[in-house]
């Protein structure tokens, strides 16, 4: 099939990346200088990032850690579900694997809802940051099980397993040594939706926070609710500095892995 360059598509492309990237940019300006109403006029600024982070610095660090504790459960537990998933052709099996991913069907507040009627009268466990990561959990464990069910279902792996145990691999050796391995850009890739989503997720995470709970996203939403346009503007930037970092550090990370196993 012969290649059509078009200089249209390229000007398409160019404009629809300005329409998402320009209030972005407009948003994070705001912040930056010192009057918004006044603009650039005004000059530029640092002390709205400086009240931001005093007032609210410590939501970037909680962020960040459950974030990467989301992650960390999510491989946990996705991964040998997906496994068991990818392996079995049992209605409960498709049953089981469609049920798991009704939480993203669900509005965030329906199943931050019936978390809190479930397990909110646990004191001591309702005001920690374990039950807003639970909640994340919920919502971000059918990301990594569909991504990495999908990579173990191909062919070559069920090849592979079989091998491993014609030669005497016991299931730990085969899981850890073999399928892991050769599913491990799905799962990079896995983790790289894991924690976006639990980074930026609001809904559910608003109604499950208390004041010593609170997170970016609450915290933006707090700002731009009952601050001036400049707080909550550098807020945001302070939400691309903490999250871009990490960002491009895993998809370095995918990015080796894909070559290798490429």
């Amino acid at each position: 099939m012969k290649r059509i360059d078009s200089p249209w598509l390229l000007a398409t492309t160019v404009l629809v990346t300005a329409f998402t990237v320009l209030p972005m940019l407009l948003s994070v300006s705001a912040g930056l200088v010192d009057n918004f109403s006044t603009g650039l006029a005004s000059g530029f600024t640092t002390r709205w990032l400086q009240e931001v982070w005093a007032v609210y610095g410590s939501t970037a660090w909680s962020s960040l850690a459950l974030a990467l504790a989301c992650v960390a459960c999510t491989l946990l537990v996705g991964v040998p579900c997906a496994w068991a998933l990818a392996g079995s052709r049992s209605r409960a099996a498709r049953a089981f694997e469609e049920l798991i991913t009704l939480p993203v069907a669900v509005p965030g507040l329906a199943t931050a809802l019936a978390l809190i009627l479930t397990y909110g009268s646990v004191q001591g466990f309702r005001r920690s940051f374990a039950f807003v990561l639970v909640g994340h959990v919920v919502f971000t464990l059918p990301f990594m099980v569909r991504t990495v069910a999908a990579a173990f279902r191909r062919d070559e792996l069920v090849s592979l397993d079989e091998a491993a145990r014609s030669l005497g691999a016991s299931f730990v050796q085969r899981f850890l040594g073999v399928l892991v391995p050769a599913v491990a850009p799905s799962i990079v890739a896995g983790c790289l939706m894991v924690f976006t989503l639990s980074m930026g997720e609001f809904n559910l995470t608003w109604m499950l926070h208390t004041p010593l709970t609170r997170t970016l996203p609450v915290g933006l939403a707090d700002s731009y609710a009952s601050m001036r346009i400049e707080i909550g503007s550098a807020y945001t930037l302070i939400f691309f500095i903490v999250i871009l970092p990490v960002l491009w550090g895993m998809q370095t990370v995918a990015h080796r892995i894909e070559r290798k196993h490429g």
